[in-house]
């Protein structure tokens, strides 16, 4: 059995269901007040290292937002130029809602490889701020969305395990919080 991780999904599970949304502080407040998830932790301009297109070093700027109900993490993603992207792609193809799942993982490299094998080229591929890696796999082909693979190290794991904490018996209220 995969160990749980400290917000309480098995490592190699999925983490996170995340959508894309044409205004950030619009889609918190219908997630919040419809299906009761959150606070959500905004991080606006989220800073990507390295940040890769389809293979190819590119620019992106995005605001996202991350709420947990029971220990399911949700992301809302709004982006705020219009360079080509994975955000710009789903949109076209069938507008705004689900994107893509994540799955916590600690062999990221094998990770990749494996979707790579499957037919799932590598979409998207960056570094967070917490250091760790993440790579959107494009299972579009068989899935209604991609797989984003998480590295998970203790940095990583320590920052959704925060967001989680700020859930569990949240009573409504603060439904928008930054970092300080």
């Amino acid at each position: 059995m995969s160990r749980l991780l400290k917000f309480g999904q098995p490592m190699g599970g999925i983490i996170q269901e995340a959508f894309i949304v044409p205004d950030i502080k619009i889609g918190i407040e219908h997630f919040t007040k419809r299906i009761k998830i959150g606070p959500f932790y905004l991080l606006e301009h989220f800073p990507l290292s390295d940040y890769q297109y389809r293979g190819r070093p590119s620019e992106i700027d995005v605001t996202i937002a991350l709420g947990f109900s029971g220990s399911m993490c949700f992301e809302l993603i709004q982006q705020n130029d219009r360079n080509p992207s994975v955000y710009t792609e789903t949109y076209e193809k069938r507008g705004w809602g689900f994107h893509h799942w994540a799955i916590a993982t600690d062999h990221f490299d094998e990770d990749v490889n494996f979707y790579h094998d499957q037919g799932a080229p590598m979409a998207l591929y960056g570094v967070a701020a917490v250091g760790a890696r993440a790579a959107y796999m494009d299972t579009t082909d068989t899935l209604p969305g991609m797989v984003e693979l998480i590295e998970i190290t203790p940095k990583t794991e320590d920052f959704f395990a925060m967001i989680h904490e700020a859930s569990v018996g949240w009573d409504g209220r603060n439904p928008i919080r930054t970092f300080d």
